[in-house]
């Protein structure tokens, strides 16, 4: 018989943390009584990512939002509240120019409490079997590895200030299947599958990674279906409607919140019952 040798034990998040701030050292940069928590919200310009910056705001915390390009509302909200808000245009498949944002983000406002992972790309409907390579790229990079590749960031931002929260905006397309969005329904569950072991890794350090898996509501992402389709869906739900945009917010607010503090590792669907 073989002998088999003893496993050496497995890295702990905390040693992997203590790792990564030898080789990258936290700087104290917060600024003069701005001690309010920081929220990175990924796609916060419209939809509903803005309605999710509007609220954290007015609940006092600090705001950094990206996008490909400004809008009149990051461009106001830049103006009127200077030192609460940070806009930056950055292209979600970028992730040198993601990494790069938190990083400011981390150095301006000296800590980051909150992730939301709101962006993302659903491209017009295409089949798996004729679906260009690159247009595969895109989808995936977009839908899963930036979100990865921001919560890595953000994480060890959290890591050294005593925890924090994570969200991740997936789809029913994740759990359930649908035509032509083969691609994109990968990508959504890969994501709730991050959340998942995510949160088994990040426990220890304090923080708690959930996801929210929205059914069909109002959106720029939904725009493009038409009314005959709208009204397939709505007969499908159980509710017998679309879900308004503050709906999801509603879910996403608590699971950034304290109220959810013993919430971690799970992905909450809000689809008005199309999917059980």
């Amino acid at each position: 018989m073989t002998a088999v040798s003893e496993a050496a034990p497995a890295a702990t998040a905390v040693d992997v943390v203590e790792a990564v701030e030898a080789a990258e050292p936290a700087k104290a940069l917060v600024r003069p009584g701005l001690d309010s928590p920081v929220a990175v919200v990924s796609g916060g310009s419209r939809g509903l990512g803005r309605v999710l910056v509007e609220r954290l705001l007015d609940r006092g915390y600090r705001v950094a939002t990206f996008a490909r390009s400004d809008t009149e509302f990051t461009t106001g909200t830049a103006t009127e509240r200077p030192d609460q808000f940070h806009f930056a245009r950055v292209d979600l498949t970028d992730t040198d120019a993601v990494r790069a944002f938190v990083r400011e983000v981390a150095t301006g406002f000296g800590r980051v409490d909150a992730l939301v992972n709101n962006a993302g790309v659903l491209q017009h409907s295409e089949l798996a079997l004729t679906t260009p390579g690159d247009q595969i790229d895109n989808l995936v990079r977009a839908n899963l590895v930036a979100p990865i590749v921001l919560t890595q960031v953000c994480a060890r931002a959290m890591s050294r200030t005593g925890g924090g929260t994570i969200v991740n905006v997936s789809s029913i397309n994740a759990i359930r299947g649908h035509r032509g969005v083969a691609v994109y329904s990968a990508a959504k569950a890969g994501l709730d599958g991050f959340t998942r072991s995510l949160a088994r890794e990040l426990g220890a350090l304090g923080i708690r990674v959930n996801s929210v898996v929205p059914g069909f509501f109002e959106s720029d992402m939904t725009a493009l279906v038409t009314d005959r389709d709208r009204e397939r869906i709505r007969r499908r739900t159980p509710l017998g409607r679309v879900a308004a945009v503050d709906e999801i917010a509603d879910v996403v607010q608590f699971l950034v919140s304290a109220q959810s503090s013993f919430i971690t590792g799970q992905s909450i669907v809000v689809d008005g019952g199309i999917t059980c």
